[in-house]
């Protein structure tokens, strides 16, 4: 799609990081770069995996207010560890297990000086606007505050997707150093804080995957393995689970979502839950407005992802209802799924 149609969207072009850098860098005034240097003192900690695509974009929005920027890498083959440290990044090798762990692993090993961390995909991008923000409040924000709120903006096929309710998603993505930690989950884990309130800023941040349909199956498809592990986990006990998500813990539209999913959604038999939930996006959350890029998003992540995560847990519970110990459970599902259970 060409870059015309990007602008028209007001959609961050992804090859374009000289425009970027520099709306970054005019939003970032000299005031505020002192700031940054002085009051603010923000890490940034982004996981890797074959990122080459995305990690210099995502590195260089952060710059204008982020001290220090640690890359999480395990086991890049392409480019991305030489493209992060080109860029200023500090690399840390741990190898997979889950986003959770790995993410909890930087936690605890990167060398972190600063007050205040902030948590970014190697796909999102934190635009100028929300960057200026960063910059002018967080050095405002009183010792009563332990967690800001973003707004996450998600792009597909070069559209964001404005309707069908994934706009905003409210996500805690930056916490007092100390003050916060993620879930141990195996999908949908979100940042856990503590010991003050959480604020909202009014700019969104940027989820745009640069990569084509075939990957984003793909990626999907992963995803409803350990979607479909924790679930079964909650019907078996198979392993300890974390604390339940509250809204002092992160945001109310999370811990909303995580109640209505888990107490309601997956008790209904799935060829019901998840067309009905394509229908409630997609008629009465307004998603056909976002033309014909957002009926792929919509159908593809609101029918066909939710019905193969159903479908997936019905697999594997028929697969592991009879045995007889939770270890043998877990091995069949690791065996099933190729998770490290």
């Amino acid at each position: 799609m060409g870059g015309a149609r990007r602008q028209r969207r007001g959609v961050p072009q992804p090859g374009s990081k000289d425009d970027l850098c520099r709306e970054s860098s005019q939003a970032a005034a000299p005031t505020q770069t002192a700031r940054r240097d002085n009051l603010t003192s923000v890490c940034v900690l982004i996981l890797t995996h074959n990122e080459s695509l995305h990690i210099e974009r995502a590195i260089t929005h952060v710059k204008s207010f982020a001290k220090e920027i640690f890359v999480i890498d395990s086991g890049s083959k392409d480019a991305t560890v030489e493209i992060a440290k080109a860029n200023g990044a500090q690399v840390l090798f741990n190898p997979w297990t889950n986003y959770s762990r790995q993410f909890q692993w930087g936690l605890d090993n990167a060398p972190i000086t600063a007050d205040w961390i902030m948590r970014l995909d190697a796909d999102e991008v934190i635009e100028p606007a929300l960057a200026a923000e960063i910059c002018e409040k967080l050095p405002t924000l009183g010792s009563d505050v332990a967690a800001v709120n973003l707004k996450r903006k998600h792009i597909f096929l070069d559209r964001w997707v404005r309707h069908g309710g994934r706009y905003p998603l409210i996500l805690t993505r930056i916490w007092r150093k100390g003050q916060g930690r993620i879930e141990d989950r195996w999908m949908d884990e979100h940042i856990l804080v503590w010991g003050g309130r959480t604020v909202l800023f009014d700019n969104p941040f940027s989820d745009h995957n640069l990569n084509d349909l075939t990957f984003f199956t793909d990626k999907h498809n992963r995803y409803a393995n350990r979607e479909a592990v924790d679930v079964l986990n909650q019907r078996y006990g198979l392993f300890a689970t974390d604390i339940v998500l509250t809204k002092d813990a992160s945001s109310l539209q999370a811990s909303l979502k995580r109640f209505i999913k888990e107490k309601i959604y997956n008790r209904i038999p799935f060829p019901v839950s998840s067309f009905g939930y394509f229908i409630y996006r997609y008629m009465f959350q307004l998603g056909f407005l976002d033309g014909l890029e957002g009926l792929c998003y919509h159908f593809l992540q609101g029918f066909w992802y939710r019905f193969l995560v159903g479908a997936k847990i019905m697999e594997f519970e028929r697969a592991i209802r009879h045995l007889p110990t939770r270890e043998a459970k877990l091995a069949k599902l690791a065996n099933m799924t190729g998770l490290k259970l």
